[in-house]
């Protein structure tokens, strides 16, 4: 009798409707996987550090923001945790509202912090005098405008008068547009990484990306340059890096980066064993296949068989064969 499949747990920032809830379909159907909605990124972080999930799918970076600083804080301390995946999702807003509101009529719009900077230059054209009220997901008050929908006196309780929401959430709470495609950056994406405990990392497929984070030796002129280094003399591109403070005292910082390559890369390998003699910290945080599927440059010198001819090399002189 053959055993059953496990279904893997996903949680992920909900409710229903988000762009991190279009990124998890992307990693697996709703039919293929329990899907467990949280209310920030910390917790579906921490639901599987707990055991509570298998994975979470959090956002990690965007086009407009950089980087998501509640991913890089929650992955950079706490038990080990590796990506093993990511995926790549389009960032446009709708502007709802309730029923009989017009747009003349928006003095408060609720959106999560991410979605009204993406949005500002269009809220300054078209709403100038508009107030923010911060929500805590992109689909929350969506939610909100569902369940106060035909009561006026729940619509009028609400502290806010519209809302910046994800197009999906639109059909997925019934509610109407009062303006579509409302962000600045008709291009903007959304960087989401799946997030698991240590295990096998996945096999390298020559387009994959290593992700680590670094903390530099206190006090040290050149030690910023000097770990760049570990990463330039042997080709390996970074795709992002950026400081975040470690918390501990003003002017320590550590640094998070996407490395171009696989940790079974030779000069991936090699760069990994110069930051661990540099730096006090060195935390690796999976290697996994990039979305866009882009292979990195590998310049002369720096392939695979260069590092093993040179050790070679090396073993035959040391093994007193001048040749």
């Amino acid at each position: 009798m053959g055993g059953s499949i496990a279904v893997l747990r996903y949680a992920y920032l909900g409710p229903a409707g988000t762009f991190t809830e279009a990124a998890l379909r992307q990693v697996a159907a709703p039919d293929e996987a329990v899907y467990l909605p949280q209310t920030d990124v910390g917790s579906a972080i921490a639901a599987v550090r707990a055991g509570a999930a298998d994975r979470a799918v959090v956002a990690i970076e965007s086009t407009v923001e950089g980087g998501v600083t509640a991913t890089l804080d929650s992955l950079a301390a706490g038990s080990p945790l590796v990506i093993v995946g990511e995926v790549l999702v389009p960032v446009q807003f709708t502007l709802v509202a309730p029923a009989g509101v017009g747009l003349a009529d928006v003095r408060r719009i609720a959106a999560h912090p991410h979605a009204w900077v993406q949005c500002r230059r269009w809220l300054a054209a078209h709403l100038p005098d508009v107030v923010h009220v911060p929500a805590t997901s992109n689909t929350a008050p969506a939610a909100l405008l569902a369940e106060a929908s035909g009561d006026p006196a729940a619509v009028r309780a609400l502290a806010f008068d519209a809302a910046l929401v994800p197009p999906a959430a639109v059909a997925t709470y019934g509610l109407e547009p009062l303006a579509e495609r409302v962000a600045d950056n008709p291009s903007a994406l959304t960087r989401f990484v799946v997030v698991g405990p240590p295990g096998p990392v996945p096999a390298a497929t020559g387009a994959d990306k290593t992700t680590l984070v670094v903390h530099l030796p206190d006090n040290e002129a050149g030690a910023l340059l000097a770990m760049l280094e570990q990463f330039a003399v042997r080709g390996v591109n970074l795709s992002r890096i950026e400081s975040r403070p470690i918390g501990d005292a003003l002017g320590r910082y550590s640094f998070s980066i996407d490395a171009e390559g696989h940790v079974t890369d030779e000069r991936v390998g090699e760069v990994l064993m110069g930051l661990h003699r540099r730096c006090p910290y060195v935390r690796f945080l999976g290697s996994y296949p990039r979305a866009d599927a882009v292979a990195p440059l590998v310049h002369v010198g720096t392939s695979d068989q260069d590092f093993v001819e040179a050790r070679a090399w090396l073993d035959r002189l040391r093994g007193g064969d001048p040749a």
